[in-house]
């Protein structure tokens, strides 16, 4: 069944749905190695730090009624200067509205605005197994580069991350 959505650039109204959307996937997957549920006061730093502008977006789906399907967003991927030009990736959707097409289209406005950007590689960490992710990437032109083993633990279990990259812009 398909739904009707839009993508759009995130605001800081959003925040209470995106974090409701990270709250799902803490407290039930492994998915993101966050084991605390957030409320959105204490996201407003992390808020701004994957949608400043530049290289640091966030875009969010919207669905006919105005609600977040999902979420996909840059940010930092190390602190020292020199890795600037590399950004590491993150996405999310509604339970519902996984495998909906909604992580596509959120990835594909998200690198468009990134087009005249200096970035010269996107990153992904992806904690495992997650094969939807995995293949959601590689449409994507991310390639695995290494896995971590047994990184992080949730519920009692290790779990190993797969790294991915892909080249982005002519940098």
């Amino acid at each position: 069944m398909s739904i009707e959505y839009s993508v759009r650039v995130a605001t800081v109204d959003d925040l209470p749905a995106i974090t409701e959307i990270q709250n799902h996937y803490i407290l039930h997957t492994h998915i993101t190695f966050d084991v605390r549920p957030h409320n959105p006061d204490d996201r407003l730093q992390w808020f701004r730090e994957h949608s400043g502008g530049g290289r640091y977006q966030m875009q969010v789906a919207c669905g006919a009624a105005g609600n977040i399907l999902g979420y996909a967003c840059t940010g930092r991927f190390r602190t020292k200067e020199a890795y600037d030009p590399t950004v590491e990736v993150s996405i999310a959707c509604h339970p519902d509205c996984v495998a909906r097409g909604v992580g596509s289209s959120l990835y594909t406005a998200l690198f468009r605005a990134l087009e005249n950007q200096d970035i010269h590689r996107i990153v992904a960490g992806v904690a495992q197994p997650n094969p939807a992710s995995n293949r959601l990437h590689e449409r994507f032109g991310f390639r695995p580069i290494g896995l971590l083993t047994q990184v992080g633990r949730k519920f009692g279990n290790y779990y190993d991350v797969l790294w991915m990259e892909r080249p982005f812009g002519g940098n």
